[in-house]
């Protein structure tokens, strides 16, 4: 392998490499694939898969905190957790294997290994695994915010004053905002996606109709809609419409602008809340709400980052896990479908780092029992 550093522009660069690849054609020299070094790192066993993946995560990582899990994930710091929980699963599974290849001995396994209550403290050593790998799968992921509502009510000035910058246009002209502008922030090193859209109302405007539809389909992508309507004219007749067909499954969180207009002070109800985009008022409230609605916690962030794929092999695993305890509270008559349980939880955690054969429980029974004798 031949990585090569140069100055110049790209066509420079492209120049030297070009010449490279031609007086290195008869050795067989050729530009390295995609993420190839990794992949070789991983085949080799230099690095497991949850660390091969952290790799790309530095590369793009938006944040100081997402880079600082990045390395640590790279450093082996979750796989160490989830290479702990695997061994002491394997080590459960190879005495009740050794059980059920012996039921001559007559031993009552779930009584003299102890079998429940270290199944139960693996359950809880699992279960704030994954309250730490969700908090990694929101520093690394983020939210994907929809601004929706009518035209005028302040989605654009929502947006410039999240981004602390003048990204959208805004004017007192309704339909302004024609097509989507997304823009990336942080709270709290958590990547925000806020999307603008084109207002919401009945329009025979063919390009606003086209941006409208849109603004529909952003909506139906968004992990979090934040509702924008009018405080000066609560309760109008298109904002019921547009809630009405919000979509149920996603949260939505109605946010009155303008509330700097108001004569009297704004009192929200519940998943309401008051701001003025104009006058900054509320949006510290904001940001808290929408951290809360993503699940972040600031007292206990990950020191690692985590992908969806982990979270959901962790949460396999304790559903496994909860399984084999309901097995446990009967007898050592349903000793296999424990067995059964514990191979199926310790496949879900060996999925993350992607080291585990069938053949690696064979070897360490074998190592730790003498069936000679």
């Amino acid at each position: 392998m031949l990585e090569l550093q140069g100055h110049g522009g790209p066509a420079v660069l492209r120049r030297v490499l070009e010449s490279c690849l031609a007086a290195g054609r008869d050795l067989g020299a050729r530009l390295a694939e995609p993420g190839e070094f990794t992949r070789r790192a991983f085949l080799n066993d230099r690095m497991d898969l949850a660390q091969a993946e952290a790799v790309a995560d530095l590369i793009e990582a938006s944040s100081v905190a997402a880079a600082r899990g990045a390395m640590a994930s790279l450093s082996g710091e979750f796989s160490a957790h989830v290479n702990d929980l695997s061994d002491r699963i394997i080590h459960l599974r190879m005495l009740v294997e050794a059980t059920l290849d012996f039921p001559e001995e007559e031993i009552d396994f779930l009584e003299k290994y102890q079998a429940r209550p270290t199944l139960e403290k693996l359950a809880d050593d699992l279960n704030r695994l994954i309250a730490q790998a969700r908090q990694g799968v929101i520093l690394r992921e983020g939210l994907h915010v929809v601004l929706a509502g009518q035209p005028n009510v302040g989605k654009s000035s929502l947006l410039n004053a999240l981004a602390g910058d003048d990204i959208a246009i805004v004017t007192p002209i309704a339909g302004t905002t024609r097509d989507k502008v997304v823009q990336q922030i942080h709270i709290d090193g958590v990547p925000l996606h806020i999307v603008d859209t084109a207002g919401l109302r009945e329009t025979d405007d063919t390009v606003e109709s086209i941006g409208i539809a849109r603004t529909w389909q952003e909506i139906e992508r968004a992990d979090v809609i934040l509702h924008l309507q009018d405080a000066t004219a609560p309760g109008d007749e298109l904002d019921a419409q547009i809630t009405a067909r919000l979509p149920p499954r996603t949260p939505v969180l109605k946010v009155f602008n303008k509330v700097d207009l108001l004569s009297t002070a704004f009192a929200p109800g519940p998943g309401e809340l008051g701001i003025s985009a104009k006058r900054g008022a509320g949006l510290d409230a904001l940001r808290a709400e929408l951290l809360q609605i993503a699940g972040w916690n600031p007292g206990a962030e990950s020191p690692w980052l985590a992908r969806e794929r982990h979270l959901h092999a962790l949460q396999d695993a304790a559903e496994h896990l909860a399984l084999a305890a309901e097995h446990a509270e009967q007898d050592d008559r349903v000793l296999d479908l424990f067995a059964e349980e514990l191979r199926l939880a310790h496949d879900s955690l060996s999925s993350i780092t992607g080291k585990f054969t069938s053949d690696d429980l064979l070897g360490e029974i074998f190592s730790s029992f003498c069936i000679g004798k």
